[in-house]
This record gives structure tokens, C-alpha cells and sequence, in this order.
């Protein structure tokens, strides 16, 4: 995910601080992970220095000054470039787990029970998040639909290896 450009897609609905534009990501994207206070002011000054975002006012307190944010046109267009494009499919064609059953194969472990591991692994998640998605809202059954399909695509895979295991191990010469 790209931080600066979703920072400056909520600042398209008006100027905004450090703190708010933290708690509308965390609000819509952080469930699982927290933005930090440090990583949105770093973003910030970044965007400021390459002219997508200004500051909108500054307010002085009990504490240090507080910056208000604004996206400038140069942000505006950023953020819908970046929307306008594609995101890369991820292939996963160097997995870790491809690579662990090899190793596996390659010195006499136990492959099979890898396999078997990984799939209640797989398993154990998909009842997590199956319950996540029962229990939340809208934003919470989508992002918890992605991880299932990339999670059953995994299961699948798990299993045409288990069926194909031998020859595998025949191929690598295990």
C-alpha cells in the first residue's frame, strides 16, 4: 500500500492534522495495521518537500504547533494517476513455502508433514478471518473476501503438490 498517496487521497476532502489524517487511515485501512504518528509526519514533510500537499494553517498551543494539511492540484492529479493505474499482479512465482518443501525434499525431512502443517495453518486463519467477516462491516468482509480467495488459492496449491509430491522429489533429486 502506498501511504503517501492514500494520506493524500483523504486529504482530497479538506485540510487536514497529522493526528486526523492518522485516525481516518486507521478508521478505513488500519484494522491490522496501525499507522505510527512518526511514519504520517515523515510521509508529510516528504509530500510537502515534492509540492503535493501545503500547509493549510498552523495552531499553537500547550504543545509543539499543530500543521494543517492541504493537497495542492500537483496532489490531486498524483493521487489519480496512481488510482488510474493498475496494480502489478503478484505472481508469487518464488515462494517461501515452494522453497521449504525442496529443502525438505532435498534433506530427508518429512515434506508430507510440512504440507500438512501449512494446510491447518491455512485452515486455522480462514476460521479467523471467516469470523472477522461474519462480526464486522462492509470495509471488514471485503478485505477479509481478499485474504480468503488468496488463502483457497494457497489450500489448492497445497494440495496438486501433495498429489504430485514424488515426482517432485523425483525432479530434485531427493
Amino acid at each position: 500500500m502506498s501511504i503517501g498517496h492514500t494520506l493524500l487521497g483523504l486529504l482530497e476532502s479538506g485540510p487536514r492534522h497529522g493526528y486526523d489524517l492518522k485516525r481516518a487511515f486507521d478508521a478505513h485501512f488500519g484494522q491490522d495495521r496501525p499507522l505510527h504518528y512518526g511514519q504520517v509526519y515523515a510521509t508529510m514533510s516528504r509530500l510537502l518537500k515534492n509540492g503535493l500537499v501545503e500547509v493549510d494553517g498552523i495552531e499553537q498551543g500547550g504543545g509543539p504547533d499543530r500543521k494543517r494539511y492541504a493537497i495542492t492540484e500537483a496532489g490531486v492529479d498524483d493521487v489519480g494517476r496512481w488510482l488510474a493505474r493498475p496494480e502489478k499482479p503478484e505472481p508469487y512465482l518464488q515462494s517461501t513455502l515452494y522453497t521449504k518443501i525442496v529443502l525438505a525434499l532435498l534433506t530427508g525431512r518429512n515434506a508430507t508433514g510440512l504440507l500438512d502443517a501449512q494446510r491447518a495453518e491455512h485452515l486455522r486463519m480462514m476460521r479467523g478471518l471467516t469470523e472477522r467477516k461474519r462480526s464486522g462491516d462492509l470495509a471488514d468482509q471485503l478485505i477479509c473476501d481478499h485474504a480468503l480467495f488468496h488463502l483457497e488459492a494457497d489450500l489448492r496449491w497445497l494440495e496438486v503438490t501433495a498429489t504430485r509430491l514424488g515426482r517432485l522429489a523425483e525432479a530434485v533429486g531427493a
